[in-house]
């Protein structure tokens, strides 16, 4: 494994560990207020954050190219944007 590698892995691991804490932090916002808009930004986080882990895991554990995997996470990442910014405009 070299260099790069460890730090591809190191920023998913952060990026998985992040993400899920804000996923998590918005779901149970949303749980305690019942506000639509709190589980859309849970649902974009959660989106963003399995997006990271799907090109991580994709790259690592299968022979799927780092560039095939970039595509996955950047996808993923596009749409889990879109629900958050769909999330500022719910009532």
């Amino acid at each position: 494994m070299s260099h790069l590698d460890i730090a591809l892995v190191a920023v998913k691991t952060g990026t998985l560990i992040l993400g899920s804490l804000i996923t998590f932090l918005s779901f149970k916002a949303h749980r305690r207020t019942g506000s639509p808009a709190l589980r859309a930004l849970a649902i974009g986080f959660g989106l963003v954050t399995v997006g990271a882990l799907l090109a991580g895991v994709g790259h690592q554990f299968t022979a799927l190219s780092l560039a095939r995997s970039i595509i996955i996470e950047s996808a993923l990442t596009l749409l889990g944007f879109a629900v958050i910014v769909y999330s500022l405009y719910v009532d």
